[in-house]
């Protein structure tokens, strides 16, 4: 008999990639969410759907007597989902909640699970919705997690850093792809170096997997690319994946840009996407010392770009619109 894995939330990005993952691993899948998008398991074998709102305690309830050995949690964004649902399925084998890496409260290289400082969380901020408050949620559901296992719960949790891959929403890293495909010149901030640790969606899945199956009552463990690439030199990765996929060329300019330079044309340097002024690098050996083996980085961005390509996304809304990176190009032209 195959073990059961209960996914809330799982159709859409982390969570889809999720059910794949422990599918692909002999599990019996039950993927439980409210059913207000499309469920690309609905005709899979192995994959039931169980509807319910999560942040309802008797749906909740109601998802625990299937009996789960596996509980992973995508969707618990506020401290009391997390509570909720460390006391609802306290006897599982395990239960995972995907934390993130914005939980951790001080500036480090590297953030380390048991040596950085996580962020304090307010009353106030534990309701809140705003993305103000997302690390300090975070950070507190992480805090449920280690009472949880106090209480003899098989808790733990998973913090990424910022997700990219097949079916990713947010369209931030298609910002990249759309502006290399059409462009032959690339404004990027800064000078280029920047590093925000990103981490493929598939790593992710993985990393739950590898942590319900093998990690520790009480432990956090952090999940990013085990290779980081500076915003410049994942611009020119994503220009030698289009020149693969044979949809451009491979020598795209990447046209660095300074904080003056940018305010000629209204820019800041934060508005472009994955831009973060000082660096984020998480710690993965933790999560690596139990066995977890991601894909490359560059298969993870072929993989990306792939789906872009596929995708009616263009992640335009997320950074400057071209007219005014035009401009910019315009201004260092004439330097």
């Amino acid at each position: 008999m195959s073990d059961h894995a209960l996914v809330v939330g799982g159709t859409r990005f982390i969570g889809r990639h999720t059910v794949e993952e422990f599918l692909a691993h002999d599990y019996d899948v039950t993927v439980f969410n409210r059913g207000n998008h499309d469920n690309p398991f609905a005709n899979t074998e192995g994959v039931t759907h169980h509807e319910g709102d999560r942040t309802d305690d008797a749906d909740l309830a109601d998802a625990a007597a299937l009996d789960p050995d596996v509980v992973i949690d995508c969707v618990a964004y506020k401290p009391r989902e997390v509570r909720t649902a460390t006391r609802v399925f306290d006897d599982v084998d395990a239960y995972v909640f995907v934390s993130s890496g914005s939980a951790y409260g001080d500036e480090e290289i590297p953030k380390r699970e048991d040596d950085t400082r996580l962020c304090e969380c307010t009353d106030e901020q534990a309701v809140d919705d705003s993305p103000a408050s997302y690390g300090p949620r975070k950070a507190e559901g992480d805090r449920a997690v280690f009472a949880a296992a106090e209480r003899g719960v098989n808790a733990m949790s998973v913090r990424p850093c910022i997700v990219y891959g097949p079916h990713d929403y947010t369209a931030r890293t298609d910002y990249w792809i759309d502006r290399v495909r059409n462009h032959d010149r690339v404004v990027v901030p800064g000078d280029g170096s920047n590093v925000w640790h990103r981490v493929s969606v598939s790593a992710v899945a993985e990393a739950l997997r590898v942590v319900a199956e093998g990690g520790q009552p009480g432990e956090a463990y952090n999940v990013g690319d085990r290779r980081m690439l500076t915003l410049g030199e994942t611009v020119e990765l994503i220009s030698e994946t289009l020149a693969d996929a044979g949809v451009a060329d491979a020598d795209v300019e990447v046209v660095t840009a300074g904080e003056r330079e940018l305010a000629s044309a209204g820019i800041g340097m934060e508005e472009f996407p994955l831009y973060r002024s000082y660096p984020h690098v998480l710690s993965t050996a933790k999560l690596a010392d139990l066995g977890w083996d991601p894909i490359s980085v560059e298969e993870g961005y072929r993989r990306a770009v792939e789906d872009h390509l596929d995708s009616d996304r263009t992640g335009r809304e997320n950074g400057p619109d071209r007219e005014d990176t035009e401009r910019v190009l315009g201004v260092l032209d004439t330097l």
